[in-house]
């Protein structure tokens, strides 16, 4: 498909390149510049793009008519302006599939490493504080305590199968959960506050939107149990960030598991990083072959269902569809 061309962004985080487009003679190309956020003309000449990290605004889609999609790897959406590619004719799909268990397993991870104090075990070894390592830090066992997931999308549900060994009960909390819909998978539904106030284990896994920033501000971190733990592996402003260090700093909360945060990179210096009951990483705790693989092939099948004129599925923006303009794109490409 010589004619079909597609933009890499940030190609160099991928390390297996996109062979799937590769079997189907599918070119593809890394963006001659790596901006921080693209601009229309490196945009322009691409039907689609294949979209890591990088900001596509309103401006970036100016004058740009013949991208068609933009392929995330990845579901969040704080870095494209999905509005705008709707108005612009442009489809937006997401990679719920290849983040699902991944993420999961992230959060598990998380869950396990801050209750358990894992890192300040294995702090005190090395600081030759084996006594104190062994017998001054009590952790919390899971059998039977109560998980809240905040969010309830797909990688929350693999979250609450993942925990149900540990005979959690399972709360969860979004807008329009339905009773029926929290009970098929093994949940209940709650309130956001009520949440708060019965869980020993709240994992945030919501978007971010402007309705979700700081949703997990001062006053709803007071609500959690002193003994409760707080994990973050969606997105850091979500939670308020200086209002969660001085729960953690003044005993309000037993400690954190954070894959996100409000700034990143998070600064050297900043007083999260010198609490003893937080376990971070680098944004990245998911990246496993499994999540690029996974990521890969269900982006690229969206680029080859748009190569062949036809709607991708998972869409982020299904409004695109009722534009003429990305109809018009969709009946070109499959003419060609």
């Amino acid at each position: 498909m010589p004619d079909f061309r597609v933009g890499v962004t940030r190609e160099s985080f991928l390390p297996y390149g996109l062979e799937p487009l590769d079997r189907l003679g599918i070119p593809w190309e890394r963006l001659r510049e790596q901006p921080e956020e693209l601009t229309p003309e490196l945009v322009d000449g691409y039907d689609a793009l294949f979209h890591f990290f990088v900001r596509v605004s309103r401006a970036s889609l100016e004058d740009v008519e013949r991208l068609a999609l933009i392929a995330r790897h990845g579901v969040g959406l704080d870095m494209v302006d999905v509005d705008a590619c709707t108005e612009r004719g442009v489809a937006v799909t997401i990679t719920p599939d290849g983040l699902r268990t991944p993420m999961a397993s992230a959060a598990l991870a998380l869950i396990l490493a801050a209750t358990h104090r894992l890192v300040e075990r294995d702090r005190a070894v090395h600081d030759d504080r084996w006594t104190e390592g062994r017998f001054g830090l009590i952790g919390l066992g899971l059998t039977g305590r109560t998980l809240g997931l905040i969010g309830f999308g797909s990688i929350a549900r693999e979250v609450a199968r993942l925990i149900a060994p540990y005979r959690m009960r399972v709360l969860a909390s979004t807008p329009r959960l339905t009773d029926a819909e929290a009970a098929a998978h093994g949940a209940v539904r709650a309130d956001l506050d009520d949440l708060l106030r019965e869980a020993d284990v709240v994992v945030v896994a919501a978007p971010l939107t402007p309705e979700t920033h700081h949703l997990l501000d001062a006053r709803r971190l007071a609500l959690l149990k002193p003994t409760a733990y707080l994990v973050n592996i969606a997105r850091g402003a979500i939670v308020d960030q200086a209002a969660l260090v001085d729960a953690l700093r003044e005993g309000r909360l037993a400690g954190a598991g954070l894959d996100v945060f409000e700034q990143e990179p998070i600064p050297a210096d900043d007083e999260l990083l010198r609490l003893p009951n937080v376990v971070v990483a680098p944004h990245a705790l998911g990246y496993t072959d499994e999540m690029f693989h996974g990521c890969v092939r269900s982006a690229c099948a969206a680029i080859a269902a748009v190569a062949e004129g036809r709607v991708p599925e998972h869409l982020a923006n299904p409004a695109v569809l009722d534009n003429g303009a990305f109809r018009e794109k969709l009946g070109r490409l499959a003419a060609r």
